[in-house]
């Protein structure tokens, strides 16, 4: 274990600030050296229900969370209630003491479920139903307990800085406590005042308040607590380290791969994305690239994939973006773009479904439903992306594939890499290569735009190009694109389609279809964002004398069966790791390998996996003290 490991949990109700207390901490703990990884979480509300962000630093790379809390900022009841139970011994919770005598119903957002399993733990203990009596629980266990009015603190600033209007801006307790925490644990003062200063660089005035009550409130703690025995001081920052928010890795990718128009209409998680690209649609980067990306968000996502084609038709690189439910929309033009061999990316932030399902809650449930996406047979490829750096080099790769192939791509990314805080090293561009494959800049007399040919893929024409003229139906056609019910043509078109499977297979890097991070006895499988908790956890057992292997699945249509049969043919014992119900790449891999898994780990409670739950399930595999499916249940 490093010599930092730290994990800091604010919580309040949704609209309270939250988000912005743990953007404050966070970006203060980048800008002092620390690796950082944070984890959000929220209600599909909009405000008042429970919100969180924990954010993990340490001296070493991360790539997750963990389940122990080190120290806690809470300024409301429900998040006492909710979290006290994971601080350490040792640990600290800084809460607002006016909330001491606050009873569990007095907090209407408590569900039911939650509620009777705390009733149940307070009677265990024979302690009072209120936030005292979660407390004592906690102090009995070690935790430290850290006392603070804040609306005291607001009162106090507000006499000396002759400012009344401090008095009644609760919305600054976040800033209180982020402050208290940085104080509590030594930070230098300098980096919070320059991180506020940063974040509030274009309101003056509401960085003034901020600083004021930082300054006060870190002032407050060092002068008042001194016991407790964790100290983030900072360390020498490696340089060429970015802190970004997970849906920055695609966006920044589509900017620098070429990407010219995406359509989307809002869904959760997928939104951060559209927007963010909106905020940059004109951006300039090096390499002699300009970054003008036109976004358009649509009356719905059929409209969001039609127009997507329509662009793409035009020779223009285009996207589309969306969640499950917007997917399950777009299946039909999706197959549209597949007779017609349209190259276009679909990026699919994944969340927990059925239908609504939890809309801002993480899930890995979409596998099955994009590689089997849409009626009839027709090549897609369906890649997931394992973090935020890989995200931002695998946009670059998933529209060559589109072009190249001239097929859709489906990119499955998921709301726990949307809505991760990272630092990981800064984004090289001049790394992205852009393939358009047989884009055409000059047609010839007699073109036929879906032409048979030695690989399978036509030469492609694009609207307004001289002699490049060509018809789309979304019936079946000849080689000019007109309608034909031939039975001889049907079959030579449908298998000169779906040779581009076996195309795929065979052009792709086997390094791009799966990454593999060692090969044991006992080895994973998996995908996507459980790649992070999944190298945390191998290194954490590694340190006890335990190897477990772990090869990442990133092409999961056409699924390269031959490869990873390769990689697995003298491994003793499978393992799949992936965050939905059914195992969903285990039913991929038993069908193209011929081989079952072992066991299963899975999660489906819409939270992120911690590498806390993985490194225990690994232990009990290896132990033989494991069912064959294990169900993880970490989380508020």
């Amino acid at each position: 274990m490093s010599s930092t490991d730290f994990t800091w949990l604010i919580g309040g109700p949704q609209g309270s600030g939250v988000e912005s207390g743990a953007n404050i901490f966070s970006r203060v703990c980048a800008e002092m050296g620390y690796q950082v990884f944070g984890k959000r979480e929220f209600y599909s509300n909009i405000k008042g229900e429970h919100s969180y962000f924990a954010v993990r630093i340490s001296d070493q790379k991360i790539h997750s969370n963990v389940n122990d809390v080190t120290l806690m900022a809470s300024f409301d009841a429900e998040t006492i209630f909710r979290h006290y139970d994971e601080v350490i011994s040792g640990g600290g919770i800084i809460y607002d003491a006016d909330l001491e005598d606050t009873p569990t119903d007095k907090v209407r957002t408590l569900d039911a479920p939650f509620k009777e399993r705390l009733h149940k733990e307070l009677e265990s203990h024979n302690k009072p139903f209120t936030i005292a009596g979660v407390l004592e629980i906690a102090k009995e266990k070690g935790v430290l307990l850290y006392p603070v009015s804040f609306k005291s603190i607001l009162e106090t600033l507000a006499e000396e800085t002759e400012n009344p209007r401090l008095k009644g801006l609760i919305r600054m307790f976040n800033v209180i406590g982020v402050s208290l925490s940085l104080g509590l644990v030594k930070m230098p003062p300098d980096s919070l005042q320059k991180t506020i200063g940063i974040i509030f660089s274009k309101k003056e005035e509401i960085a003034k308040i901020n600083q004021q009550t930082a300054t006060y409130s870190y002032n407050y703690a060092t002068a008042k607590f001194e016991n407790f025995n964790h100290t983030i001081t900072g360390i020498q920052k490696e340089p060429g380290t970015l802190l970004v928010q997970g849906f920055q890795g695609t966006a920044l990718g589509k900017i620098a791969c070429g990407c010219r128009m995406q359509s989307y209409y809002p869904i959760t998680p997928d939104s951060d994305e559209s927007v963010f690209l909106e905020s940059n649609e004109i951006l300039e980067i090096v390499h002699e690239r300009p970054g003008s990306t036109a976004v358009i968000q649509t009356e719905d996502e059929i409209c969001a994939i039609g127009m997507a084609i329509g662009s793409a038709l035009t020779g223009t690189r285009s996207a589309t973006c969306t969640s499950g439910p917007g997917f399950a929309l777009m299946t039909e033009m999706l197959g549209w773009a597949g007779i017609n061999e349209v190259p276009v990316v679909i990026t699919n932030y994944q969340r927990s479904g059925p239908s609504t399902g939890l809309p801002t809650r993480h899930g890995q449930d979409d596998l099955l439903f994009s590689v089997f996406a849409g009626h009839g047979d027709f090549p897609k490829i369906v890649y997931a992306s394992g973090d935020v750096e890989e995200s931002f080099y695998d946009t670059g790769n998933v529209f060559n594939y589109a072009d190249v192939f001239q097929i859709p791509v489906i990119h499955l990314m998921d709301k726990f890499i949307a809505s991760s805080v990272v630092t990981c090293k800064r984004f090289d561009e001049s790394k992205i290569s852009i393939n358009r494959g047989k884009l055409l800049e000059k047609v010839e007399d007699g073109y036929k735009r879906f032409a048979f040919t030695d690989d399978g893929v036509s030469p492609r024409s694009r609207l307004g190009l001289d002699n490049g003229i060509f018809w789309n139906t979304g019936d079946e056609s000849d080689e000019t694109g007109h309608i034909t019910e031939d039975p001889i043509m049907r079959a030579k078109m449908m298998d000169k389609r779906m040779s581009r499977l076996e195309l795929v297979l065979k052009e792709i890097p086997d390094t791009e279809k799966v990454v593999s991070f060692g090969i044991e006895d006992y080895t994973i499988i998996s995908w996507g964002s459980a790649k992070g908790p999944i190298i945390d956890a191998i290194k954490m057992l590694k340190e006890e004398g335990i190897s477990i292997g772990f090869i990442q699945i990133k092409l999961l249509h056409p699924f390269p069966g031959d490869y990873v049969s390769s990689l697995l043919k003298d491994v003793k014992t499978i393992i799949d790791v992936e965050a939905n119900y059914s195992a969903q790449l285990k039913k991929l891999f038993k069908q193209n390998v011929k081989r079952d898994v072992d066991y299963s780990i899975l999660k489906y409670t819409g939270r992120a996996m911690t590498s806390t739950e993985v490194y225990d399930s690994l232990k009990k595999i290896v132990e033989n003290k494991a069912e064959k499916r294990e169900v993880l249940m970490h989380g508020a």
